[in-house]
């Protein structure tokens, strides 16, 4: 097999971005990093905003953004400056990861009809191409990462870890969606860290419920790929799962959904006005299994890519049931 005429990936977008505007010298590159199909940069972001709209509650009495001056405590909204850095952040990062993986799984990548249009199985980039790459996008994200506050800059160092891993795990357990599940959810940590400089138990039990999201938006994802997986040899909850997946799937996602749910109570979310939005939410998981067709590559990456819905809509409850709950007011002179 050989890379499409014009160079373009094979599951990219016809017609993006980086195929019809970018400079021809960094198409490769942003190919690479998956500019070209931001979504996963999408799917990284999510948590890390959802936890930073989370965290907004834990704001002190008198706190005021440094650029609006308005105030987190009182107006129930996300740090729009740090939601800038992670935007960034997530972006950068994602392209690392998928450097890196890349790079390992470059053989592989050669062997599979969705990849081998990839850089560098369809040889646009070198190894050492790749290599210089990876460098300056971990120096965009170290630069992002100096700016937060030490327990935030551990937890990113900590991250890496799991990134290193990850292109690893397909090779020797059937669940390597549970190790890009650790790795993508991370942000749903360093976003109530960065704002807070503590960990609590609403950001663990919202990395617990974004692992189970990822592990099924994932095991989606891999069901393009079963035929030559199962031909090659890598692993994969797709092939582990099979037939039987969308039974999983459902449970994944309910389960994921009611951690995202229990760590939006244990923020003081206003539950009324949280689950009025997240009924579009669960909605919006319960078509995805429903209209899954496991058996067309097309359907399965559509509904993948369906999951930044659900991202937006996570999001938009936390903001809504943060602005619209009742709010204790200090009485002046009275110290309780």
């Amino acid at each position: 097999m050989i890379a499409e005429p014009n160079n373009s990936v094979a599951d990219a977008a016809p017609g993006n971005w980086v195929d019809s505007l970018a400079p021809q010298f960094t198409r490769p590159y942003l190919r690479l990093g998956r500019f070209d199909r931001p979504i996963g940069a999408w799917l990284l972001l999510w948590p890390a905003w959802w936890s930073l709209a989370l965290a907004a509650s834990e704001a002190p009495v008198g706190w005021k953004w440094a650029v609006t001056g308005l105030g987190a405590n009182g107006e129930g909204l996300p740090d729009p400056i740090l939601m800038v850095m992670f935007l960034i952040g997530a972006f950068a990062m994602r392209a690392m990861g998928c450097t890196f993986n890349d790079i390992i799984d470059r053989d592989i990548d050669a062997q599979v009809a969705r990849t081998v249009s990839r850089p560098l199985p369809s040889g646009q980039v070198t190894v050492a191409g790749a290599f210089a790459f990876l460098i300056v996008l971990s120096g965009i994200g170290l630069a992002i990462l100096l700016i937060m506050n030490r327990l935030t800059i551990l937890m990113g160092v900590a991250s890496l870890v799991l990134v290193a891993f990850y292109p690893f795990a397909k090779r020797i357990t059937n669940w390597p969606q549970l190790f890009l599940g650790l790795a993508f959810s991370w942000g749903a940590l360093m976003g109530w860290t960065a704002f807070t400089g503590s960990i609590s138990a609403a950001p663990l039990v919202l990395y617990a419920g974004s692992i189970l999201w990822v592990i099924g938006y994932d095991t989606i994802y891999a069901h393009q790929d079963v035929k030559d997986d199962a031909r090659i040899g890598t692993k994969s909850t797709a092939l582990l799962l099979g037939a039987a997946s969308k039974p999983w799937l459902a449970g994944f996602y309910a389960l994921g959904l009611g951690g995202i749910a229990w760590a939006a109570w244990l923020a003081d979310v206003w539950v009324p006005a949280f689950s009025a939005v997240m009924i579009a939410g669960a909605a919006q998981l319960a078509w995805q299994v429903v209209d899954l067709d496991l058996s067309d590559p097309a359907n399965c990456l559509a509904k993948f890519r369906s999951n930044h819905v659900f991202g937006m809509i996570v999001l938009v409850a936390i903001v809504v049931g943060q602005v619209m709950g009742p709010r204790t007011v200090p009485i002046p002179g009275l110290d309780i």
